[in-house]
């Protein structure tokens, strides 16, 4: 991409500078600073579906090519050598079944993928009541804290990683000897995590957080509209250690409190906070949980998701801080890399960053819209966005600035909601499990897929 400074504001600086004297002081000029944008196409144009194949295709080999070569986990990002993240895992783990579809790998190398993970994180993985960190180290299975004293179970990042390993046992379902093991050591880790004890002695509300040296000292409570839905789906799922649905009611909906029903860019947002938040939001929980005709008393649950993205859509088009180069082919914001650190990017927290995950995990939602993002993404900035494994993690055009970084928790959703459009069949696969129809039935949802 070229960065083209506008000549005539080059020369009026120049003016000025040269117009000032000890006698007369000239006004103080500021140019502003515009990075144009080389519209050229930086690759050849390909059809709908190739580039969509293309680009599920690329972004597989962070998971496949650069899974950690011990226990095949997904590296938290692509600088974190032996530190693998349970969370980008489980995203990780939901891809295998969509890449042996599309014929990126073969099915014999995807169990034999699947069961590389399933062995090291049923025998090898650190575990607390069942419940897997944040981060481990991909070579010992020891755990690797996340923070201070976030050293011990992460019952969020569980879920995400329940939610896939649960997809790849509906998945490899046949009869032979291989993949009937896989499913029981599937279950034997499934069943062993103690979602209710997570209540801190039997409180209505499930914790994020339980420390080995510092007990429940992080005291966050799991609750509210977030990304954690499908935290809640599985602990009323669970065989073993379910949690009764006034859990789910007071602690996640307390009791209903987690609606909005304002509107925004003349767009009704049912639950969670002003504007609807990162993009993530609408994305973790439902790679597995379907949303299509998915209802409860409080909302359906595609119109929630849709009307979130088209929100955060229309901020960007609208771009009320003037960032360059946000248009309706230049949006999306959600938890990413930005220039000076991490930033949970939103329309109320815009740092003038874009990430490719948020506008392409939302294909389900607003498929026109993504669309267009990605052909920008690619065929406009793919000099400086794309790379090895995909899309780079973010990018600005007001600096302009482009990441070098890729990361598990943005590369998973985008292979696996770029598939949930095209085929359902993420979707399929966990919304056949029995347990989460009976589970989420309990707790008052009501869906065809259920």
């Amino acid at each position: 991409m070229k960065n083209c400074f506008p000549i005539f504001l080059l020369l009026l600086a120049v003016f000025t500078f040269a117009c000032k004297s000890d006698d007369v002081k000239a006004p103080e000029v500021i140019a502003p600073v515009t990075f144009q944008i080389d519209s050229t196409d930086k690759f050849p144009i390909i059809s709908d579906e190739a580039l969509l194949t293309l680009v599920q295709k690329q972004t597989f080999k962070y998971f496949w090519d650069f899974g950690h070569p011990v226990s095949g986990l997904a590296r938290e990002r692509n600088t974190s050598g032996d530190v693998v993240t349970s969370g980008g895992s489980g995203f990780g783990i939901m891809t295998i079944p969509i890449a042996i579809e599309r014929e990126f790998i073969t099915r014999a190398q995807g169990l034999e993928r699947t069961q590389k993970i399933v062995g090291f994180l049923k025998t090898t993985a650190q575990k607390f009541h069942g419940a897997f960190p944040h981060w481990l180290n991909g070579a010992t299975g020891a755990v690797v804290p996340f923070s201070a004293k976030d050293d011990g179970a992460d019952l969020v990042e569980t879920s995400y990683l329940i939610q896939g390993l649960l997809t790849v046992r509906q998945y490899f379902d046949g009869n032979d000897a291989a993949e009937t093991a896989l499913r029981n050591d599937i279950n034997a880790i499934w069943y062993a995590v103690e979602w209710d004890w997570f209540r801190k002695n039997n409180e209505n509300v499930l914790y994020w957080h339980w420390s080995p040296n510092y007990n429940w000292d992080m005291n966050l409570p799991i609750k509210g509209w977030n990304e954690c839905l499908i935290t809640y789906a599985l602990a009323a799922s669970s065989p073993t250690h379910a949690i009764p649905n006034v859990v789910y009611e007071n602690g996640w909906t307390g009791n209903g409190s987690f609606k909005n029903g304002n509107s925004y860019y003349g767009i009704t947002l049912p639950l969670g906070t002003a504007y609807g938040g990162p993009l993530f939001i609408s994305q973790y929980s439902f790679l597995g949980i379907n949303p299509t005709d998915l209802t409860d008393k409080y909302t359906n649950y595609l119109t929630q998701n849709q009307n979130h993205t088209l929100i955060n859509y229309n901020y960007c088009k609208t771009n009320p801080l003037k960032y360059n180069g946000y248009s309706e082919l230049c949006w999306g914001l959600t938890a990413s890399d930005i220039p000076d650190g991490y930033n949970a990017n939103s329309p109320t927290s815009d740092k003038g960053v874009i990430a490719p995950t948020a506008a392409l995990s939302a294909f389900p939602y607003t498929p026109t819209e993504s669309m267009k993002a990605l052909k920008f993404f690619y065929y406009k900035l793919g000099d400086k966005l794309w790379g090895d494994y995909g899309f780079y993690d973010a990018f600005s055009l007001q600096t302009p600035w482009y990441a070098t970084s890729y990361l598990a928790i943005d590369q998973g959703p985008i292979i696996i909601m770029i598939e949930n459009h095209r085929s359902g069949l993420p979707w399929k696969l966990f919304m056949s499990a029995p347990e989460i129809k009976t589970g989420m039935k309990n707790l008052g949802f009501q869906s065809p897929n259920l």
